[in-house]
């Protein structure tokens, strides 16, 4: 287990590396591995930077994101504003079934409704709406349509994976819990991992995906 002050070290480290971040007002304090922020951002977009930016430490157990969002007036915005920016942003991003998703705004709290087939659609809607000026948060309430079972995760596998003429996806297990994909069995590479990971989250209504693939490099031939 790492020391706490190596990881407040670390976690003021990776808030002053990140470009997307000014961190002249966070405070960063860490106790048994639980990391706390407090202080002040000036957007919702800066205030969720700052929680990933604490997740990408190594050794960080937990998170308490305290950061109040200090909107300067001149990005205040009103709902009705906040709304019109929201939809067209939707409109313009090529993930987002924009015409499945409706918005309910209250003091500059977006709240996401509606239902999509597929979780990359769901993250990228949220991706969209919470880099807007005057957001002071998100709520993610997108409800995903299907139940997928094995052999549509299995099949996606097999389709993403075609390209590459010895693998076999028979060597790839799928068990489906509600709207979970685990993965498990044998692969070649880091990559077709990475790439079977990728075909699970683009079956529709996977939610969440455990990559427990094993990578087995085959021995070479005539050696």
């Amino acid at each position: 287990m790492r020391l706490d002050n190596e990881l407040q070290r670390d976690v003021a480290a990776e808030l002053n590396w990140d470009a997307s971040i000014r961190n002249e007002d966070i405070a960063v304090a860490v106790k048994e591995g639980t990391v706390t922020l407090a202080g002040s951002v000036d957007s919702y977009a800066q205030w969720y930077a700052a929680g990933r930016a604490a997740e990408r430490v190594k050794g960080v157990r937990a998170i308490a994101n305290d950061l109040k969002i200090l909107i300067p007036s001149a990005k205040e915005r009103s709902d009705p504003d906040i709304a019109h920016a929201a939809l067209n942003a939707l409109k313009w991003d090529t993930e987002v079934p924009e015409e499945q998703i409706k918005l309910k705004i209250v003091n500059g709290w977006i709240t996401l409704q509606g239902d999509v087939q597929r979780q990359y659609q769901r993250d990228a809607a949220e991706r969209v709406v919470r880099a807007l000026t005057g957001v002071r948060g998100v709520t993610n309430a997108i409800a995903i349509r299907k139940t997928p079972t094995p052999a549509d995760v299995k099949q996606h596998i097999r389709d993403m994976l075609k390209r590459q003429a010895e693998f076999d996806a028979e060597n790839v297990m799928v068990e489906i819990v509600e709207h979970t994909a685990k993965l498990r069995g044998k692969v070649r590479s880091f990559a077709e991992k990475r790439d079977a990971e990728r075909a699970a989250w683009q079956t529709p209504g996977v939610t969440t995906v455990e990559n427990n693939l094993m990578i087995e490099v085959p021995a070479a031939v005539g050696v």
